[in-house]
C-alpha cells in the first residue's frame, strides 16, 4: 500500500478541503516561496541567533500582512485561509512565523482594533507593504501573566504629549522594529493605554536578549523607557483599558494555535521522512512497531489540532469567538505540539538533536511557543473561569 503523499501528510483528515480553489492556489504559491527562500536558510539564522528580517518584503508582496483588515486587504479571504497561512510559515520556520506574527498579528491588530480611522489609514498600509515593521510591548521584566493588573510601565499626560517610563521584556522584533506598540498604565486613572513609539525616540532603548534555546532567530529585546515623550496623535485612540488588550490577544492566540500546529507538523514530516529511509537491522526503522506507534500518536495529535483550529477559524469568521475558546485552542494545540515534537525527536535517536535532520529546531522552538501568548496554565484558568464562573488566577 503506498504511503500518503507528503503534501497531505499532516492533514490526515483532509481539512484543507474546506478551502476554495483560489485559496489552495495561494497556499501552494506560499509553500513554494517558503521552500525557496525560507527553508534553505532557517537553520543557519537559527544557529547564529540572527533574525532573517530580509524575508519580510517577500512575504509582504504575497499580500500576507494585515489580510484581515479591509484597509489593506487586496483580495477576499477567510479566517480559515489566514490560519493555514500561519501554519505554512511555521511549518517552514517557527522563527520566521514569529517574526511575521508579531508584525502582522500583534502590532497591526493593535492598530486595527485600537487606532482611530486616521491612525489606521496612516500605519496599516505601510505595514502591510513591509515598509514599516512593528513590534508589541506588553510583557515586562516583573510582569508577565499578571499584566492585566500588574503593568508597571506608566504614562503621564503633559500637554499634547505623554511621558512613558518603565521597561518591557521578550519583545519580538524589538531590536529592529520601526514602531513599537507600548502598553502603559495612565497614572491619573490607572487605565491601560496603548502608544505607538517610533524607534529612535529619545529615552527608548532596545537591547537584544542573548543565550536563548528556542526561537533563536527571533530577536527578542529588553526595552527601557526613560522619559519617552509620545505625542497624543500616537496614542491609540480606541484603547480604554485592558479589555481592549484582551481583544488583540483573543485574535492572536488563535494565530499562535495555528503556529503551534505548523511547528509540530514540521517535526512530524521530518520524522516520517527519516524513519522510512533510515535502516537498522537491515530494514527501515519505520517498519518497527514502536516507531510506528510514535508516528501514529503524532499524527493523531496533529489531526485533532487541525480540527480545533478549523473550528476556531469558523468562530472568527462568524464574529463570535470568545476569550475562553481562543485560550482553549492555544493551550490544547500547544500541549499536543509539545508531545508531538518530543515523539518525533525520539524517532530519530541521536540524530534528533542535530539541526541537519529537521526535527531539532521545531523540538526546541516548541518550548517558546508553549509559553508565549499566555502560558498553558493561564490559558487553562481562562477556560476554567468560563466553565465554573469562578476565577482562580490567584
Amino acid at each position: 500500500m503506498p504511503a500518503l503523499d507528503q503534501t497531505d501528510l499532516a492533514d490526515f483528515l483532509d481539512f484543507r478541503s474546506f478551502l476554495t480553489d483560489e485559496e489552495h492556489q495561494r497556499l501552494n504559491g506560499l509553500r513554494l516561496h517558503l521552500d525557496e527562500h525560507v527553508r534553505p536558510i532557517a537553520d543557519d539564522f537559527w544557529e547564529r541567533g540572527v533574525s532573517p528580517r530580509h524575508l519580510l518584503p517577500g512575504l509582504a508582496e504575497l499580500g500576507l500582512f494585515g489580510a484581515a483588515f479591509p484597509e489593506v486587504r487586496e483580495y477576499e479571504n477567510t479566517a480559515l485561509f489566514r490560519g493555514w497561512v500561519s501554519y505554512e510559515i511555521a511549518r517552514a520556520d517557527a522563527s520566521t512565523s514569529t517574526l511575521s506574527g508579531v508584525h502582522s498579528g500583534l502590532a497591526m491588530t493593535s492598530i486595527a482594533l485600537g487606532g482611530s480611522d486616521e491612525q489606521r489609514a496612516k500605519w496599516l498600509g505601510p505595514m502591510a507593504r513591509g515598509e514599516v515593521i512593528g513590534a508589541f510591548g506588553l510583557t515586562e521584566p516583573l510582569s508577565g501573566s499578571d499584566t492585566s493588573g500588574g503593568l508597571r510601565t506608566t504614562a503621564r499626560r503633559d500637554g499634547d504629549e505623554w511621558i512613558l517610563d518603565g521597561a518591557k521584556r521578550w519583545i519580538g522584533n524589538g531590536t529592529f522594529a520601526d514602531v513599537v506598540v507600548i502598553w502603559a498604565r495612565d497614572i491619573t486613572d490607572d487605565t491601560v493605554r496603548g502608544f505607538l513609539v517610533p524607534a529612535g525616540t529619545p529615552g527608548f532603548r532596545a537591547t537584544k536578549i542573548q543565550r536563548k534555546i528556542a526561537l533563536r532567530a527571533v530577536e527578542n529585546a529588553d526595552i527601557s523607557l526613560e522619559g519617552v515623550r509620545v505625542s497624543e496623535a500616537n496614542r491609540l485612540q480606541r484603547i480604554d483599558g485592558f479589555r481592549d488588550v484582551a481583544r488583540v490577544l483573543r485574535a492572536t492566540r488563535a494565530d499562535v494555535a495555528w503556529q503551534a500546529l505548523g511547528n509540530g507538523a514540521a517535526a512530524y514530516e521530518a520524522a516520517v521522512a527519516y524513519t522510512t529511509t533510515r535502516e537498522q537491522f537491515g530494514r527501515p526503522i519505520a517498519s518497527f512497531q514502536l516507531v510506528q506507534s510514535k508516528l501514529v500518536t503524532a499524527a493523531e495529535h496533529i489531526a485533532a489540532s487541525v480540527a480545533v483550529c478549523t473550528r476556531i477559524a469558523q468562530l472568527q469568521e462568524a464574529g463570535t469567538l470568545r476569550d475562553e475558546q481562543s485560550a482553549m485552542a492555544k493551550a490544547l494545540v500547544a500541549d499536543r505540539m509539545r508531545t508531538t515534537v518530543a515523539l518525533c525527536r525520539e524517532s530519530l535517536g541521536g540524530n534528533g538533536i542535530q539541526l541537519d535532520y529537521g526535527v531539532a529546531r521545531p523540538f526546541a522552538d516548541a518550548e517558546a511557543i508553549y509559553t508565549y501568548e499566555g502560558t498553558n496554565e493561564m490559558n487553562s484558568l481562562i477556560v476554567g473561569r468560563a466553565i465554573t464562573g469562578i476565577p482562580a488566577f490567584i
